[in-house]
């Protein structure tokens, strides 16, 4: 807040003007400008001379006030001004790759199923042309390095939107997990965008627009099911092929795995040759079992990672029997325990475990036109972790 006094009489002369803070803050459209910043660099004084008797009041300026103001206005003038989305991640049941593409990139063949572990993103319209991004953890980028601000810039590019929008996201999937939370992340980021501006596009056009900035985030306008092919990006939207009360734990370690550096030391000759058609269709018929959770990313991911292969079967081992499958979602570094909501005891005991990352979940499905809702247990046992997210398969 700023401030300044004044001796005041019938007779004024305006010879300076003090300020205790600087302020700066554009605002184009309706709401006319403010230029405060580069006036306001030197302090100076107001005088007012008086024959008569002097009298002096404070004159205050709010920025914080002012900001509210113009916000209010956004809401009065918007059919729908604030949004508050659940932004949950996924699992890959299983995960084949299946060659290497002349661009560089791998074609995968893979169950992607939603689960019930999620981020809360709120959009709020901004009276300035520009996003503003906050979130709850460091080392998360908040500028066009985020795909939900490449997600909104995309979508204007594509509609012609001119709205723009202040997000704060409420992080509690931990980055470079294998769990796709920053391209679920970027579809949430599409669909409110798509809904502030009236819905002028379809679902099956963000779902393609998508593609252009993450392999996984396609699936995410999936009904929670699906099975991906190409760079992920193929959508093939299945009914749900397992009971959504299916419990899980996810257990994930401190460190995570270079998507790149995982892809980088796969060799396909040392993939699984297993039709991936028929892993889908033994696990529609008979549920999820070890055998069909193959990820062929494991084996690099554990070269990458030589603890995470210790983990898994150190989890394997303790459960005796407790977990139906036990599987390293993505490119690492997550792995899934299936059939239990419980984490083996030693994960609590040792204390070189003391700082992974715990969760409970459940499959996720949503709703024909609506996004995700968060389920009402849905919570994480521990707080996620401070890294940049990759964004797409390699």
């Amino acid at each position: 807040m700023a401030s300044c006094s004044i001796p005041c009489s019938s007779q004024l002369q305006f010879h300076s003007i003090s300020f205790r803070k600087n302020f700066a803050f554009n605002s184009h459209g309706s709401h006319g400008s403010l230029a405060f910043a580069s006036r306001l660099k030197q302090q100076k004084a107001i005088t007012c001379n008086s024959t008569a008797s002097k009298q002096q009041f404070e004159i205050v300026y709010d920025p914080d006030e002012r900001i509210n103001k113009l916000a209010d206005e956004v809401d009065r003038d918007a059919p729908l001004s604030r949004l508050t989305l659940f932004s949950p991640c996924k699992i890959n049941v299983f995960l084949r790759i299946t060659k290497k593409r002349e661009d560089g990139y791998h074609d995968l063949a893979s169950l992607f199923h939603v689960i019930s572990l999620g981020d809360t993103i709120k959009f709020s319209l901004s009276p300035s042309k520009k996003d503003r991004l906050s979130t709850n953890v460091s080392g998360v980028p908040l500028d066009d390095r985020n795909l939900i601000i490449k997600a909104l810039n995309l979508y204007r590019k594509k509609t012609g939107s001119d709205k723009f929008f202040w997000i704060h996201l409420d992080k509690k999937v931990p980055t470079g997990a294998g769990l796709g939370g920053g391209s679920s992340n970027a579809a949430t980021a599409l669909w409110a965008a798509n809904q502030f501006s009236g819905c002028l596009a379809t679902e099956k056009d963000l779902q393609e627009w998508s593609g252009e900035i993450g392999s996984d985030i396609p699936f995410f306008f999936s009904d929670g099911a699906a099975f991906c092919t190409g760079r992920g990006e193929i959508v093939q939207n299945l009914p749900p092929p397992v009971p959504l009360d299916v419990p899980m734990v996810l257990i994930k370690p401190q460190e995570a795995c270079s998507t790149a550096e995982v892809y980088k030391r796969l060799r396909l000759d040392q993939t699984s040759k297993v039709d991936p058609l028929s892993l889908l269709d033994k696990i529609t018929k008979n549920g999820i079992s070890q055998d069909v959770c193959i990820n062929d990313l494991e084996p690099p991911a554990f070269e990458v990672l030589p603890s995470l292969k210790r983990l898994k079967q150190r989890i394997i081992s303790a459960s005796r029997g407790e977990f139906d499958a036990v599987f390293m979602s993505g490119s690492g570094s997550t792995i899934v325990g299936i059939g239990s909501p419980d984490p083996p005891g030693f994960i609590y005991d040792d204390e070189e475990f003391r700082d992974v990352f715990l969760a409970e979940a459940n499959f996720l499905t949503r709703e024909p036109n609506k996004w995700y809702q968060e389920p009402a247990s849905s919570s994480a046992c521990s707080p996620p972790s401070e890294h940049p997210e990759s964004s797409s398969a390699r």
